[in-house]
């Protein structure tokens, strides 16, 4: 991924950005699939550069899901 300046938001954004519930957020970033800045409650903040989009159809309403961030030191099945 190219380097860019972080977006920094909150759990909250991070959840609604992604579709994803807020234990998935913190356990990503346990795991180190993403960033975690700050420490202690309401203080933590997400790069939003690194979490999957969720995208909603228009004109059905369905949500697709983007792709999990990959574990740290694995390489892409793709690859």
């Amino acid at each position: 991924m190219a380097s860019r300046d972080p977006i920094l938001v909150v759990e909250a954004d991070a959840v609604y950005y992604t579709r994803r519930p807020a234990s998935t957020i913190r356990r990503w970033a346990h795991e180190g699939r993403i960033q975690r800045y700050g420490s202690g409650r309401g203080k933590v903040r997400y790069n939003v550069n690194e979490l999957p989009a969720a995208t909603t159809d228009e004109w059905t309403g369905e949500v697709t899901l983007g792709d999990p961030p990959p574990l740290p030191g694995r390489q892409s099945e793709a690859a």
